[in-house]
């Protein structure tokens, strides 16, 4: 029951979908945890948000060493910034910290960074490391102008990997945002995978247990 969340893009909530999934195995008397492999931006804490917040969504502890093999301070794609930092990203050494995870665990939720097609190095990227891992692949479409071609372009590229979609969620991003049923409608028909839910536009505190109402464990 682990699963490999990725987005059509940064930025399009991938962190609020891994946590509300997070919360919603835990309610069910699971131990969960959550997985940022690598992470690229810290906050005043010499922290990755994204990390703190999957570390707070999860109920058993972990080295954040485990969590989150690589972080670096600026917020660059992942790639660049390991360069500036002066470190190679080892994919296997993310996938010897999953594992350990994974012991401890009922379900991890491994959070990719960027798109599925993110380079992690010179000769890798998330995809890469989505096919070591071996876990079925969750979506994150942003629902936007674009999402169309955004999703059904990763949906390919998370098949051509061999790898299996359980599922995906569309997660509005604009208050304004037109048509939005009209572009869910036009994906659920191209998408050969379960639509887990639909996640509306929404700043409200503890955002990811809202969204938790939205959307369906798969």
């Amino acid at each position: 029951m682990n699963y490999f969340i990725t987005g059509t893009d940064t930025g399009v909530g991938k962190t609020l979908i891994a946590c509300a999934l997070l919360h919603g195995y835990a309610t069910q008397g699971q131990r969960v945890i959550g997985m940022k492999p690598v992470a690229a931006g810290w906050d005043e804490d010499d922290l990755n948000p994204d990390v703190k917040q999957l570390c707070a969504a999860s109920n058993i502890a972990a080295p954040v060493g485990q969590i989150n093999p690589y972080s670096f301070s600026l917020p660059l794609a992942p790639h660049i910034a390991a360069h500036h930092a002066g470190i190679h990203i080892d994919l296997a050494h993310v996938i010897a910290a999953y594992h350990e995870l994974a012991v401890q665990a009922d379900v991890v939720i491994v959070e990719g960074v960027g798109g599925f097609k993110v380079p992690l190095n010179e000769h890798e990227d998330s995809a890469d490391l989505a096919v070591q891992l071996g876990l079925p692949v969750i979506l994150v479409v942003g629902v936007r102008l674009g999402c169309l071609n955004h999703a059904l372009l990763t949906l390919a590229a998370i098949q051509a990997s061999g790898l299996r979609c359980a599922g995906w969620v569309a997660n509005v991003l604009e208050s304004a945002m037109p048509v939005v049923a009209e572009n869910i409608a036009a994906l659920k028909q191209r998408i050969n995978a379960p639509l887990l839910g639909i996640v509306p536009y929404q700043v409200v505190p503890d955002i990811q247990r809202t969204a938790l109402q939205f959307i369906s464990l798969p």
